[in-house]
């Protein structure tokens, strides 16, 4: 079982994403954050390009990791024109 599911993800009302595309796009590049951030606490760097995790999560997996931030509305994205 996936968490969390592609319906939460998807749910523009919630904080969610509107296309399984823009998904990927955003959830793939907060998942690099989130890594150069742990890569960043081992090096005694400071955390202006990289945040930490927003939400406690069980899951050690980068990816997963951003995937319920979406799913809790904690990240916020927009199409630039």
């Amino acid at each position: 079982m996936i968490h969390p599911r592609i319906d939460q993800l998807l749910d523009t009302e919630n904080g969610g994403v509107d296309s399984r595309y823009a998904l990927v796009i955003v959830a793939a590049k907060r998942a690099r954050q989130i890594n150069n951030y742990h890569h960043q606490l081992g090096e005694g760097m400071g955390f202006e390009e990289a945040p930490p995790p927003l939400v406690e999560s069980r899951s050690k997996n980068y990816l997963t990791m951003s995937l319920e931030e979406v799913a809790q509305g904690k990240i916020k994205y927009a199409y630039k024109k």
